[in-house]
């Protein structure tokens, strides 16, 4: 934990916490046998679902990595926020930040990006500048420099010059000593950041044996591999579970009207190319390796390497000749 803290950059006070001074308490206990009964897998018993709920997935044209674009652009920008600070580009800044991108969407597809907030921690540097607001007017100049307009620039699109930084004007304490609690975003920042349905089940704390984990990367995993194939540009999938039961109780693929085949369809060929059952799901993707590290920051999808195995398109050949069966035994049919 204090290695974590330290790579952040929490290491004094002056940021919310000192990774040398905070103190880890331990506390583990037994989950309750009678919900390990029901999800545990036996001789007689299939794995089933950890918990009861909704589970959704979902990919789009947008980007090269098959993202909405808001939610693409805002973890680049915290990426970037992040990386100038730690390689010392912009020494002043503190670990504590976070980002915000408007885009303008004409008929469904976006044409421009409208407005970008950061807020980020920095130094107290009132002694350097004199003034609030000559601090604000510099540590404004270099975020919109170094970290907005280079990320912007890279994404092909048309952009207002409308940035937002630091709107309060000053942000020297942050960190958990400067707020605590929780706003309940962040299962919107590690999905599709509002673009798609959200079940409402977070991800990170949970081992894959709770589908709110495991099944919502598997719908991220199918709705990516159908726009990836061809077959649809905008995909969504849904699942939903009862706990201790493997099979889910509700799937479906929905396409918005952009599918090369109808979604009835479409949805068939997905139950049957893909596994749906919590235990199939963990084995396919491998969800009990160590894996989940990196997913604490920058969002758990549209992310690169190979321990992000629901960001994988392996399965786009399958689902085409699937596709293509289908469409043969049409045609002898007729």
């Amino acid at each position: 934990v204090k290695n974590t803290l330290r790579q952040i950059g929490y290491t004094r006070e002056a940021y919310g916490m000192d990774d040398d001074k905070v103190k880890i308490l331990v506390k583990l206990h037994k989950q309750s046998s009678e919900i390990a009964q029901g999800v545990d897998e036996s001789d007689d018993h299939e794995q089933g679902a950890g918990d009861q709920g909704l589970m959704f997935g979902f990919a789009c044209t947008e980007t090269t990595e098959l993202m909405p674009l808001p939610i693409h652009l805002a973890h680049r920008l915290t990426e970037r926020l992040a990386k100038v600070r730690k390689n010392g580009s912009l020494s002043w800044l503190g670990p504590d930040g976070k980002s915000q991108v408007t885009v303008q969407y004409e008929d469904g597809n976006p044409v421009s990006i409208n407005n970008v907030v950061i807020a980020t921690q920095h130094d107290n540097m009132l002694d350097r500048f004199g003034t609030e607001e000559k601090e604000h007017e510099f540590i404004q100049a270099e975020v919109i420099k170094h970290i907005i307009e280079p990320v912007l620039e890279k994404c092909g699109f048309p952009y207002n010059e409308s940035f937002i930084v630091n709107g309060t004007g000053r942000f020297v304490h942050g960190g958990p000593d400067a707020d605590t609690g929780l706003t309940g975003r962040k299962i919107i920042v590690d999905t599709y950041g509002g673009y798609a349905p959200h079940g409402g089940g977070a991800f990170s704390g949970k081992d894959p044996s709770k589908v709110d984990r495991s099944a919502t990367y598997m719908a991220r995993y199918i709705a990516k591999n159908i726009v990836a194939a061809g077959l649809a540009e905008k995909c969504e999938v849904q699942f939903s579970y009862g706990i201790g039961v493997a099979e889910p109780t509700s799937f479906y693929v929905r396409t918005f009207d952009t599918g090369t085949i109808s979604d009835k369809k479409l949805t068939e060929i997905a139950k049957n190319v893909f596994p749906l059952k919590p235990g199939q799901i963990i084995q396919h993707l491998d969800l009990k390796s160590p894996r989940y590290r990196d997913t604490a920051a920058y969002g758990h999808f549209g992310r690169k390497g190979d321990k992000f195995t629901w960001e994988q398109t392996d399965m786009v050949d399958t689902l085409q000749a699937s596709v293509n069966n289908e469409t043969e035994k049409e045609v002898l049919c007729q």
